[in-house]
């Protein structure tokens, strides 16, 4: 009794802080409000206010074993109906037992005494069908009715129909209105789940986003912005140019800012070629870049975009290299993307702090979830590799599926 009343009160508390949150944000609540709990059942016990009533006016034979069934019958029905609420409680042997139990006092109570004590049959059908679920529920409730109004018939011989069809109908009205809260409950449960994840997965998705937007325009506008600083004493002209590119740089990033947060941004694979081509030039890196093969959908070309952006800013940022090599091939089924520099083999393992992973990482999860694979490590000849490997008809609502990935520590 004081744990199902402790969580009751624990319940309500929840229950009140949410209707309090939801009128502040002037919705009315969601949740459907505390769970029920053997509290709702307990005013039923006033159907034994007869055999009650028969032993205060002293018209029941051994009043004290009277009084002790009645006891032990309500002990029992209180512990049972309590335990019925939680389903780990619920299906645990003690919680069986107590029903047996209870089936043999009212079998014992009504044998003994008969008229209004066989009022506890409905009583025992209530608490039967809160513990009972499954296929097993029905035959149950049809025995047990059929055994309360044999006992009736046996006692008193009439009104046994009225008790046996008292008994199954609490018995499965019971078990029908509680399995139903229940499923209520667990599908508002799994509908908050999904909301959950839908938003989990929205933030990784911006935040994806946004590093890969941030991390590659901000790269090219520092590089750009040292080029200007270098070309401005001898060369205005020419550093007036960097300037240029940098204010476009800074617009294309704000257009790219809003659609990435809006959801609709899709890369172009001919776009960031060009750019990569303008960022490493900047930074003084002679850039090769090689196209052969079939045409590429367009999704495919978003993702293959992607891994441009990256690798380049990670070349740009770390490499220290002279030359990059950048080179995209598409056959009849798979789609081949190769970035090679021939820098310190740190392309995106740099030393400065705060190079974490997340930008491959989060490209390996973008081309697991079309098909592909992501492999980026230092190369056989020096230098720094990223290949990525895609179907030519690759769907980003695809399923994940098995990929390679071999970075270097603290990849980019």
């Amino acid at each position: 009794m004081r744990r199902a009343r402790a969580a009751w009160k624990e319940d309500m508390a929840r229950f009140k802080a949410a209707r309090k949150t939801a009128g502040t944000c002037g919705e009315g609540p969601e949740h459907p409000g505390p769970p029920p709990t053997g509290f709702g059942l307990m005013p039923w016990l006033l159907m034994g206010m007869g055999a009650f009533s028969n032993l205060v006016q002293g018209k029941a034979s051994d009043p004290w074993v009277g009084g002790v069934g009645l006891f032990a019958f309500n002990s029992l029905y209180l512990y049972v109906t309590f335990r019925a609420f939680d389903k780990e409680r619920r299906e645990a042997p003690a919680t069986r037992v107590a029903l047996l139990l209870m089936g043999l006092v009212t079998t014992g109570l009504a044998l003994g005494y008969g008229g209004s004590w066989l009022m506890f049959f409905p009583l025992l059908g209530l608490a039967t069908g809160a513990v009972l679920r499954g296929p097993w529920l029905g035959r149950t409730g049809l025995l047990l009715a059929a055994f309360a109004g044999a006992v009736s018939a046996y006692r008193d011989g009439t009104d046994a129909v009225n008790i046996a069809y008292g008994t199954f109908l609490s018995t499965m009205v019971t078990a029908a209105i509680l399995g139903l809260t229940e499923a209520v409950r667990e599908l508002r449960a799994a509908r908050e789940e999904l909301a959950r994840r839908a938003v989990e997965k929205e933030r990784l998705r911006f935040s994806r986003d946004l590093h890969d937007l941030l991390g590659h325009t901000l790269s090219v506008i520092v590089v750009k912005s040292e080029a200007a600083r270098r070309l401005a004493p001898r060369d205005m002209d020419a550093a007036l140019a960097q300037i240029g590119d940098i204010e476009s740089v800074g617009r294309q990033a704000l257009t790219e800012i809003r659609e990435a947060v809006t959801g609709y941004r899709e890369g172009s694979l001919a776009t960031e070629l060009t750019r990569a081509r303008s960022a490493l030039s900047a930074a003084s890196i002679e850039p090769v870049v090689r196209q052969s093969g079939t045409p590429l959908t367009s999704q495919t070309e978003a993702l293959l975009g992607w891994v441009v952006r990256e690798a380049v800013t990670n070349v740009v940022r770390h490499s220290d290299a002279g030359r990059c090599e950048i080179t995209v091939e598409s056959g009849t089924e798979r789609a081949r993307l190769t970035v090679t520099d021939n820098g310190t083999g740190v392309a995106a393992a740099g030393p400065r702090e705060g190079i974490g992973g997340t930008g491959l990482k989060g490209l390996t999860e973008r081309l697991a979830a079309a098909g592909g694979s992501l492999r980026a490590g230092p190369a056989s000849r020096g230098g720094f590799t990223v290949t990525a490997e895609l179907p030519v008809d690759g769907d980003l609502s695809a399923g994940p599926a098995a990929l390679s990935l071999s970075t270097a520590p603290g990849a980019s």
